[in-house]
C-alpha cells in the first residue's frame, strides 16, 4: 500500500497504534505518528520498533485535548487513523472525566480537524465494549450498545461524535470497532499480558471474574483490518465489526496459557480484581460478515499461535512488566 501524502496515526505510542504504524511504514506509507507529549520525550511503545522503521517516521508530540495541537498534526494529511484513547477499564471508575475529555473530546478535535483540512479518509476506531454484555450472539453492527463502564460509555460517545460527522458535513468516516486485541506489546492493563507475565513470573494467576468470554484477535489481524478499511470506499460512513468469531472463557483462556507456558500455577479469582455487577461484560462473540463482505478480512492467526508468539515476545521483555501489582 502507498500514499501520495502522509498518512497520520494518532496513538500512536499505543499497542494496537504501534503495530499499525510498523505496518504502514513497511508497506510503504510516509507516516506521521502523533504520540502524547511528556518532559521524558517518550514515545512510548514506538521506543521498541527497529531502527529501520523508526528512521521513516515523522513523530509528532501533543495532546489529543488539543485541537491546536491536533490542528497542526492533521495539516497535510489525507488518511487520518484515530487510535488515541484512554484505556483501562478498572481505571474508568476512577478517574470517568478522563475519559469524556480524552476519548469524546479527542475525537471531536481530529474530526473537526480533519473537516477543516480536507482529509479524505478518517478510520475512527471504536471497541467490542460499546455492545456490553451480548443481548445475542454473535455480535452484529446492529447490536444495541450499552455504557456498561464509563470507559465503554466515552467511546459510544465518541462513535456517534464520528458518525454526526459523516452524517452532518459528509466527512469520509468509517468505524472500526474491533473486538479484543492481544498481542506482542499489550500492557498488564489487559487479560492476556496479565496471564502470561504472573506466569512467567512464578507466581499465581490472580485475575478477576473467570466466567466472562472474550472473541481474542492476534494484533496483526487487527492492524490488516484497519489498513483495509482506509483503503475501502465502501466502508465510508459503516460500522465494521472485527472479530474471529470463537468465545472462550477467561478461567478457560488462563488454563490455555499455563499449558503452552507449561505451568503449574493456580488460578485464582480475586475480589479487588472483579468488576462491578452491572459493568461487568459477561459475552461477547463477534459476527464480522460486513468485514469479510466488504473488505475480504479474515483473520489469519489462530488463537493457540497468536498466544505462542505472544508468550515468546513477554518471555523476552518480562523486566517490562510490574507483575507484583494489579494494573488499574
Amino acid at each position: 500500500m502507498s500514499y501520495s501524502d502522509a498518512v497520520l496515526v494518532t496513538g500512536a505510542g499505543g499497542f494496537i497504534g504501534s503495530h499499525l504504524v510498523e505496518r504502514l511504514v513497511r508497506d510503504g506509507a510516509r507516516v506521521r505518528a502523533f504520540v502524547h507529549y511528556n518532559s521524558r520525550n517518550d514515545w512510548g511503545l514506538l521506543e521498541l520498533l527497529p531502527q529501520e522503521v523508526l528512521k521513516e517516521l515523522e513523530v509528532i508530540t501533543g495532546d489529543i485535548q488539543d485541537p491546536f495541537s491536533v490542528g497542526g498534526a492533521v495539516r497535510g494529511c489525507r488518511t487520518v487513523f484515530h487510535l488515541s484513547s484512554l484505556i483501562a477499564i478498572p481505571y474508568s471508575y476512577v478517574a470517568p472525566q478522563s475519559y469524556v475529555m480524552t476519548n469524546v473530546l479527542g475525537a471531536t478535535n481530529v474530526l473537526q480537524a480533519a473537516r477543516e483540512h480536507g482529509v479524505d479518509r478518517v478510520v475512527h476506531t471504536s471497541t467490542s465494549e460499546c455492545y456490553g454484555t451480548a443481548q445475542y450472539v454473535p455480535i452484529d453492527e446492529q447490536h444495541p450498545l450499552q455504557g456498561q463502564s464509563p470507559y465503554s460509555a466515552s467511546k459510544i460517545g465518541a462513535d456517534m461524535i464520528a458518525e454526526s460527522y459523516w452524517r452532518s458535513f459528509n466527512l469520509p468516516v468509517a468505524i472500526i470497532r474491533p473486538f479484543n486485541t492481544f498481542g506482542p506489546r499489550q500492557s498488564a492493563r489487559a487479560v492476556v499480558p496479565t496471564i502470561i507475565t504472573q506466569a512467567l513470573s512464578g507466581s499465581d494467576v490472580r485475575l478477576g471474574s473467570l466466567a466472562p468470554t472474550r472473541d481474542l484477535n492476534y494484533v496483526g489481524d487487527v492492524v490488516d483490518a484497519f489498513v483495509r478499511v482506509g483503503q475501502s470506499a465502501d466502508a465510508v460512513g459503516r460500522v465494521l465489526n472485527i472479530g474471529s468469531g470463537r468465545e472462550i472463557s477467561v478461567g478457560e483462556l488462563a488454563k490455555l496459557i499455563l499449558k503452552l507456558i507449561k505451568s503449574k500455577a493456580k488460578i485464582i479469582s480475586e475480589e479487588q480484581r472483579i468488576r462491578p455487577e452491572n459493568s461487568e461484560v459477561e459475552r461477547l462473540l463477534c459476527n464480522a460478515d460486513q468485514a469479510r463482505k466488504l473488505l475480504g478480512w479474515q483473520p489469519g492467526v489462530s488463537l493457540e499461535e497468536g498466544l505462542e508468539r505472544t508468550i515468546e515476545w513477554v518471555r523476552a521483555n518480562l523486566s517490562r512488566y510490574k507483575t507484583a501489582f494489579y494494573n488499574v
